[in-house]
Parts: C-alpha cells; structure tokens; sequence
C-alpha cells in the first residue's frame, strides 16, 4: 500500500509538468500549417492532446502528505522523459507509419539530444516532422523540467530539487524559477545569434533555424541524409564549430557576463579543462589521420578540429565516415565522448565538473598518503577549501557516478555483443554506445533501421540513462520494486 501511494506520488507530479509542457508542443503545427501539410495536423495535434489529457489524468492521483524528497524528485524526472519520449513517437507512427520501436528511438534521440535516428529518408520527410524533430532537440538541451519551470510549472515537488534532477547547477538567482527564465532567454538569444551565423553561409531561413535549433542544444540533427556533409561548404563547418562549443559551456557564466558582475568565462575550471581536452584532442587525432590514416596535414586538422568538438560537445556532427580511422584514433573520441561538455550546458557525458573533481580528489587522496597523517591537507577546488566530511561526501557521490556510468556502458556494449552477431569490431561497437550514453550520436556506422529491435531498445534504455547521469533511472527503478524507504 504504502508502494502505491509513493508511486501515485511520483505519477500525480509527471502528470503536473506534462500538463505545463502541452502548450509549447503546439509550435510544430503551424509549420504543418505553413506548408500546408494537412495529413499531418492530426499527428502534430495529438502530441499536445495526449500531454495535456494524461496529464490531467495523472495529476488527480493522491499525493505523498510526508513532504517532498529528493529520491521522489529523481523518479519523477526519469519517468517523465521516457514517458515524453513515448508520446512524442505518436507523429512517427501516425505520421511517417514507422515501428513503435522506431519511433521511440527517434523520440528518445530527440529529447536527448542524440544525433541517432531510424528515419530512413530524410529528403523526403515533411516538414512538420523535420521540424517537430530539431525541436525536440533545442527545448531537450536546456532540459525539459527547466523549460517547464521557466514557463511557470508548479508541481509537488520542490523546484529545487527537481531542478537538480535534470544534471543543472544550483539556482544562479533568489528562486529556481527565476533562474529557470534567465536561462530560457539566454537560450533563445543564443540561438537567435546563432541563426543569424548561419545564415552568412547562404543558408536559407529554414535551414539556418533547424540548425541553429540543432547546433546550440548540441543535438546533432540533420535534415538531410549525409548530415553537414550535404552541405560540402567549409565555411559552414568552420561557424558551427563555435555556436557547438558555446552550448557546451555552463549558462551560468554567460548569466555572470551579461550581468557585469565579472569576466568569468575564462576562470571556470570547467573552461579550463575544455580547452585544455580540445587542444590535446585535436593535437592527437591530428597526429594519428597523418601518421595511421595517411591524410594530408590541412585536411587532418580539419578533420580532427571538428570532431574532437562534435564529441566533446556531445553534438554528433560527422564530416567523415569512422570505418577508416584506426582503432586507436576511435578509442580516443570514445574517451573525449564519454566525458563531453560542462555541467549546466546542453552537453551530455559524465561532465566536465565530475573529471575536474576526480582528478582534484586524487591528489588529494594521494597527498594525504604521503604526508603526515598529523597534518590536515585542506581539499581546494575552484580556489575554496572545502570541509573534509563534504569533500569525502561529495567525491564518493561523484566516484558512484562515474563507476555507474562506466558498468552502464559496459553492459550495454555486453548486450548488443551478446544478442547480435555483426561484422563491426568491439571498438566500433563500444564507441556507438558511448556515443549514445553521452547523447552525442556519431556513428561507427552501426545504428541504422535495419538493426535488429532488440538493439534499438538496448540504445533508447542508454540514451534514457545517460541523459539523466544514470542516478534518476536507478532511484526509479528501486521505487518501483522496493516502494519508498
């Protein structure tokens, strides 16, 4: 019984952000509208009917009286993005007559801002689908529940908490939902900027803004089947690489800019190490195109300046198929992509904050190894001395995290070795993974619709859990078979 209150709970406040996160999945229908593409109005009007119908439905559940916690904040948000990735399909199968489990990966790839998917044609994809798609992506990257919360959504829980959910650093302002609108508007601007870049290229409007959509959520979708390679304009390539970088960095620090209050952009150890990663990255894979891959020096570094971004960025552009690199070469983007971007942007990864910590919290472990155990080593980090039991607290927290996401990988890889004999190599395989956990989306060339569906939901379950850093999906899933404790 007391299981079904705490799962009634969790279910009565999904049932609240949907309901706040109907309105604005109305937006796709007036491109169904301008390009007169009446088949599609029903498909479109379904996702924000559905929406607001369940959750009316699931709000009227009983809630827990105890007061709100986090473990119920955590469980909230998981089953929330699976069940928006669910209903988000409706226009694939309705629209497109894909699989429900085509359609949920593509749903799945959207709200997380995978750059995966089962569409088959794109060229000739309309353009509310088209749209619907680079959408998903753009309000995925900031995170749904931020995108609710700016809009005003009040659920059950405390926005706090369930703000923290979505991997977002605590609130930068006086409430969550001030801080939750601050980040929407520099979003928006953000993109606006970017579009604006994007049209220099010669692009049209319509392409500039699913791109522009695309690129600064660092989701990775394309309107056309080779992806930018269709394009084949160096110039574009060249521009999206920064509009990638800045959706890779912490919003906050664009908060402190715009405000005044200091150029803080270059002191974040997050910052710090991006650069410090990109440099190495593209000093690596520019040696080994050379030297394994036998590319000229120019078009090395071409190559090897844009992937390494589209990886730490976790956006999942490609300007070169992956079968030619040597292994080596891939194994090294697997690294950069399982770290990815900083902690309060739209990349994914483990983050750039968690491999700051680890490596601060080594030394300090190794310091106090070394050193008199007479004599306290304070643990510094970001110019603060943090208290002993918090900084022990918090690097075991973000030792779990890391090691879950690591065994995650490791399983997943496990599976589609063990469910699927294929020609692709175990380094393509567990790079393809790791693309997915990272909600990056490159492509060793082994995600496509033809897979069999047992790997499809081995990917949509990876990009479920990396998207929300694994701990949400793990609380979820004690919840459902252990109840509240």
């Amino acid at each position: 019984m007391q299981r079904l209150r705490y799962l009634s709970s969790i279910i009565s406040d999904v049932g609240d952000i949907f309901v706040y996160i109907a309105p604005s999945c109305c937006v796709p229908l007036l491109v169904a509208l301008l390009y007169a593409e009446w088949n599609l109005l029903l498909p479109m009007a379904a996702v924000p009917a559905v929406f607001f119908a369940a959750g009316m439905l699931m709000r009227a559940l009983p809630r827990n009286e105890r007061g709100t916690r986090l473990s119920t904040a955590f469980c909230s948000v998981a089953l929330f993005w699976f069940l928006c990735a669910m209903v988000s399909s409706i226009p694939f199968m309705l629209g497109l007559h894909m699989s429900f489990s085509d359609a949920l990966f593509e749903g799945m790839a959207g709200w997380t801002g995978t750059a995966f998917t089962m569409m088959q044609s794109l060229e000739t994809a309309p353009h509310a689908i088209l749209f619907w798609r680079s959408y998903m992506q753009w309000i995925g990257g900031i995170g749904i529940i931020a995108f609710a919360i700016a809009l005003g959504s009040s659920t059950g829980l405390s926005r706090s908490k369930i703000f923290r959910t979505e991997s977002r650093d605590e609130a930068f302002m006086p409430t969550v939902r001030n801080t939750g609108r601050a980040l929407f508007r520099i979003y928006a601007l953000l993109t606006f900027i970017a579009v604006g870049v994007i049209l220099f290229t010669g692009l049209s409007l319509w392409e500039s803004l699913n791109l522009a959509l695309t690129t600064i959520s660092t989701g990775g979708f394309s309107l056309h089947d080779e992806g930018i390679l269709f394009y084949n304009s160096t110039s574009l390539e060249l521009l999206l690489i920064p509009i990638m970088i800045v959706g890779a960095l912490p919003f906050k620090l664009y908060y402190l800019v715009l405000e005044n209050r200091r150029w803080s952009l270059f002191g974040d150890d997050q910052i710090k190490l991006f650069a410090l990663i990109l440099a190495f990255g593209v000093a690596v894979l520019t040696y080994d195109l050379v030297f394994f891959g036998n590319l000229p020096v120019v078009p090395a570094v071409k190559q090897s300046l844009f992937m390494t971004v589209s990886a730490l960025t976790t956006t999942g552009y490609q300007i070169t198929g992956l079968h030619s690199w040597a292994e080596v070469t891939l194994l090294f983007l697997t690294l950069i992509t399982f770290i990815g971007g900083a902690a309060g942007s739209c990349a994914g990864g483990i983050k750039l904050n968690r491999v700051s910590l680890a490596a601060h919290a080594l030394v300090w472990w190794f310091q106090r190894l070394y050193i008199s155990g007479k004599v306290l080593v304070p643990f510094r980090i970001e110019g603060r001395i943090i208290p002993k039991a918090i900084a022990e607290l918090e690097t075991a927290k973000n030792m779990l995290v890391i090691i879950l996401s690591v065994l995650t990988v490791f399983v997943a890889s496990l599976a589609i070795l063990q469910f699927h004999l294929t020609t692709f190599t175990i380094t393509e395989i567990v790079f393809t993974i790791v693309s997915a956990f990272s909600t990056c989306g490159i492509n060793s060339g082994y995600v496509s619709a033809d897979m069999p569906v047992i790997s499809k939901w081995i990917f949509i379950v990876t990009m479920w859990i990396g998207r929300l850093e694994v701990i949400p999906v793990v609380m979820l899933l004690m919840a459902l078979f252990r109840g509240e404790e």
